[in-house]
C-alpha cells in the first residue's frame, strides 16, 4: 500500500473500474489500481471527480489537500470507528499533568536522541574541523536536562534550545549556496526551509492517517500546546521521525544536487517554493524514504510508513494503561 501524490497543475483524478486515473487535458498521465493506494495527496491546483471521490471513501482511502506552499489545507476521511473507550481514555489523561509531562519528556527524548544520531553520522562522514562539533554537546545537554524538566514550559524551552543547536549544525552540513541560515517558516525564506516545511507537512499528514487507523484523536496531544486546528498528537509523535525521515532526506537532496536552486521559485510574501520539476523529485524521493525499512526496538524491521502506525499503537497502549511509559523510535 502506498500514497498517491498528484502535483501536476490542472490534473484531475478520475475513476475507471477499480483503478484511479490521473488525467490532464484528456491525456492519462498515470494509472493506479485502487487496491494499492491507502492515501491520496493532492498538491495545489489538482481536482478529483465525484465518482473517484466516492470510490476513495468506499475503499477507506483518505484524501489530503496541500497548498502549493506546503500548508496542509485539510483532509477527507471515510467514516471510521471512533474507538470511544480509547478516545475517552485519551481525553482523560490529557487532563493529567503528570501523564502529559512524562509523555512529553519521552517525545523530546526521542527527538533529541535521533537529532544526536544525525549529527554523529555527519561527523563520521566529514572531517570534524568542517563541522561545529561543540553543538553536539548542546544537544546532549538538552537531552540530559529534559529528563529533569519539571514542567511543560521548561521542557519546551529545553527542546527549543537544543533544536537551535541542531539546526546550526545542519546549516554547516549543507551546501552554502542554498542560503540556509536558520530554521524559519511562514513563508520559508530559503530553499532548504521550503523543503523542511514541506517534508514536515507530509510527515504530519501521514501520522494523522496512522492515528486515524489506531483510533486516537490526532488533535489532542500532550506536548504541543493546544491551538485551534492544530493536530497536537500528530505533532508530538512525528518529533522522533523528523531527523531520520525529513532532515536526512533534505541533506541528501541538497548535497547530492538532486535538487538545485533552479528547482524553486518565489511565491507570495517572498517565500521560496518548489517548482514543478522540483516537486516531482521531492515527492518521489519522499515516497521512497517512507518505504525504507529500518529496525525497531521490538527487533522487527518496518518501513517508516508502517512505523508511524506502530508508534501510534505504542501511544495507545500507554494511554490505556497497558504500558508504563511511551518509548519512542530510536534511530541508530
Amino acid at each position: 500500500m502506498a500514497t498517491l501524490y498528484v502535483t501536476e497543475p490542472g490534473a484531475r483524478i478520475e475513476k475507471d473500474y477499480q483503478r484511479l486515473l490521473v488525467t490532464k487535458d484528456d491525456e492519462v498521465l498515470q494509472r493506479v489500481p485502487l487496491a494499492r493506494v491507502d492515501q491520496v495527496v493532492l498538491v495545489g491546483r489538482v481536482g478529483v471527480t465525484t465518482p473517484a471521490l466516492l470510490a476513495l471513501l468506499d475503499a477507506g482511502v483518505g484524501l489530503t489537500l496541500i497548498a502549493p506552499n506546503g500548508r496542509l489545507r485539510g483532509r477527507l476521511m471515510p467514516p471510521i470507528s471512533l474507538h470511544a473507550p480509547l478516545r475517552r481514555a485519551q481525553y482523560e489523561v490529557e487532563q493529567d499533568a503528570d501523564f502529559c509531562l512524562a509523555f512529553a519528556r519521552a517525545v523530546v527524548r526521542g527527538k533529541l536522541v535521533n537529532s544526536r544520531t544525525m549529527m554523529r553520522r555527519l561527523l563520521r562522514r566529514r572531517r570534524k574541523e568542517d563541522l561545529p562539533e561543540h553543538l553536539l554537546q548542546r544537544v546532549q545537554d538538552g537531552l540530559d536536562a529534559a529528563e529533569q524538566a519539571d514542567s511543560l514550559d521548561a521542557l519546551r524551552g529545553i527542546e527549543g534550545a537544543a533544536a537551535r543547536a541542531y539546526f546550526g549544525f545542519l546549516r554547516a552540513s549543507l551546501r552554502v549556496e542554498m542560503g540556509f541560515a536558520r530554521r524559519a517558516r511562514r513563508p520559508p525564506p530559503d530553499p532548504v526551509n521550503a523543503l523542511l516545511s514541506l517534508g514536515y507537512t507530509l510527515l504530519g499528514a501521514a501520522m494523522i492517517s496512522a492515528l486515524d487507523v489506531v483510533g486516537l484523536d490526532p488533535y489532542v496531544g500532550f506536548f504541543h500546546a493546544d491551538k485551534y486546528g492544530r493536530p497536537a498528537l500528530a505533532l508530538d509523535l512525528i518529533e522522533e521521525f523528523r531527523a531520520p525521515v525529513v532532515d536526512s532526506l533534505v541533506l541528501t537532496l541538497v548535497n547530492k544536487r538532486l535538487i538545485e536552486a533552479h528547482d524553486f521559485e518565489r511565491g507570495r510574501g517572498g517565500g521560496w517554493y518548489l517548482n514543478r520539476h522540483g516537486s516531482r523529485v521531492f515527492y518521489r524521493e519522499f515516497t521512497d524514504r517512507l518505504e525504507t525499512q529500518v529496525k525497531h526496538w521490538t527487533g522487527r524491521r518496518f518501513s517508516y510508513r508502517k512505523l508511524l502506525e506502530v508508534q501510534a499503537r505504542v501511544a495507545a497502549s500507554v494511554i490505556r494503561g497497558k504500558r508504563p511509559r511511551y518509548r519512542p523510535f530510536a534511530w541508530w
